[in-house]
């Protein structure tokens, strides 16, 4: 394997398949076996994931909601999904430990680099819920930070397209994929991989990004052997 440990960033809008919102069956069970296939292979592996199926922080504007009350619940939503990912790997029989950026005992214990990485040494998936624990950050921006905090090889943004294109690809048909670009590329050209403060944690820390279809069966597979079916960003 190329990769001996990865940090995968999900969407928590990825969980819940075409609907919308909630849960898809069905795609938890393809990640589960994804993650089952990265960690026989000896990857260890560590997953932050979106709440965006449940609550977005900055939806809550829309219904009277104090920025700061939503970012709480949008975190909070983040730990129901990595406990629904828990299950789904519980299934498949992998072994995982959530670990949170917020205080929400009996769930999950309280986050610390140290202890993420004692828990991937042992072959657990290390599920890292709660954001940073933050408000005004995103889960992008709490995927770099545990990357970074993990000493992961890489960051794995699974998305529903195959890379990073010149314009967005779902709405214009002429737009065309990098296959690497450096972060300066990246940022002089506006492309709109994560949020600025994720961006330049991982660019100043020279975390590098892989940017791939998450949908696709087998995608991460070939990713953690060194086929680069996404878009590498790099320092």
């Amino acid at each position: 394997m190329k990769y001996k440990r990865i940090l995968l960033k999900l969407s928590g809008e990825s969980m819940a398949g075409t609907s919308g919102q909630g849960f898809d069956t069905a795609m938890l069970a393809l990640y589960a076996n994804e993650i089952k296939m990265a960690v026989e292979s000896g990857t260890q592996v560590a997953i932050v994931l979106g709440g965006g199926n449940i609550f977005r922080g900055l939806k809550g504007n829309n219904i009277g909601t104090d920025r700061v009350q939503g970012d709480y619940m949008g975190m909070l939503a983040t730990v129901i999904n990595s406990l629904a990912l828990q299950s789904a790997l519980q299934s498949v029989g992998v072994k995982s430990k959530v670990l949170s950026g917020l205080a929400v005992d009996p769930i999950a214990e309280r986050v610390s680099g140290p202890k993420a990485i004692s828990s991937l040494e042992k072959g657990e998936v290390v599920i890292l819920a709660g954001g940073t624990g933050n408000p005004f950050f995103t889960t992008d921006t709490a995927a770099a930070l545990r990357s970074i905090e993990i000493h992961a090889d890489v960051l794995l943004k699974g998305t529903r397209v195959d890379g990073v294109y010149t314009a967005d690809p779902e709405k214009d048909p002429t737009a065309t994929k990098f296959s690497k670009l450096t972060f300066d590329e990246a940022y002089s050209k506006s492309l709109n991989i994560m949020d600025l403060t994720a961006f330049t944690l991982c660019s100043e820390n020279k975390m590098p990004v892989i940017v791939f279809d998450v949908h696709k069966a087998g995608n991460l597979q070939k990713i953690l052997s060194g086929n680069n079916c996404g878009t590498l960003i790099y320092a």
